[in-house]
């Protein structure tokens, strides 16, 4: 038997951004009215993104500890000016200002609710700022469907790195084995994953991001429901995801 099967979480932990809330989707809405702003449809948006992405990971390493809205406004300036393009402070607001607004996938809140109605405890770890987050929080169901948020902001620290997660487990009371964390970034949690060997269930959405080599979450599903199915399997839950 695995580990995943022979102990119960009493926490489950969550990636926020891809994982529950639609960031690719909003993503590429910010950045394209950038582009169209600018006048420069010829860029593809995807293009923009990815340089953007290596220099937001990149900012996010780097000590001092900056929070999320500076990382991703000077991230946004450096992949603009290898364009060619001037990144002025309305260019800044599109793309953070556009960060709450993000909905939920669609299968998330009934998913989160019916989680929620199993006894599981649910916290959200991102990386990101309490602010920014508060509006998709929000959106994930009524009050108290969230037990906890932890941001990198309040931990000091951005994943992949062990201090965030420690922080996390820290400030619900639990040990990693009480704990079973869920994702949708492979070069951030599925990494801090391997390093720290804690649970992991990947919510591989057909991005093409890969795990981390010769690395194996405990489980693979293709949307957040999924894990209702696999718990089930486990007897985390009811095979219809009821209340046990």
């Amino acid at each position: 038997m695995t580990r995943s099967s022979t102990l119960r979480p009493t926490w489950l932990t969550f990636d926020c951004y891809g994982t529950l809330i639609q960031w690719d989707e909003g993503l590429l809405a910010a950045v394209s009215q950038i582009l169209a702003r600018h006048g420069r449809a010829e860029i593809a948006p995807g293009r923009l993104i990815a340089v953007y992405d290596q220099h937001e990971h990149a900012l996010e390493q780097q000590p001092p500890h900056r929070n999320f809205r500076t990382v991703s406004g000077e991230a946004l300036h450096r992949a603009m000016g290898e364009f060619g393009l001037q990144c002025g402070s309305m260019d800044t607001e599109i793309l953070t200002g556009s960060i709450s607004a993000m909905p939920p996938f669609p299968e998330v809140p009934r998913t989160l609710r019916r989680l929620k109605e199993a006894g599981f405890r649910l916290c959200i770890v991102s990386n990101t700022d309490d602010a920014l987050i508060a509006g998709n929080v929000a959106q994930l169901g009524p009050p108290g469907t969230i037990d906890r948020v932890v941001t990198a902001e309040q931990a000091g620290a951005y994943k992949p790195q062990a201090r965030i997660f420690e922080h996390v487990w820290q400030a619900i009371g639990a040990g990693r084995d009480a704990i079973c964390h869920i994702c949708a970034s492979p070069h951030l949690d599925l990494v801090a994953a391997r390093d720290l060997s804690f649970r992991c269930v990947w919510v591989d959405r057909g991005t093409g991001r890969q795990a981390p080599q010769g690395y194996q979450p405990e489980a693979i599903v293709r949307t957040l429901d999924g894990v209702l199915e696999r718990f089930a399997s486990w007897r985390w839950l009811p095979d219809d995801g009821s209340t046990p």
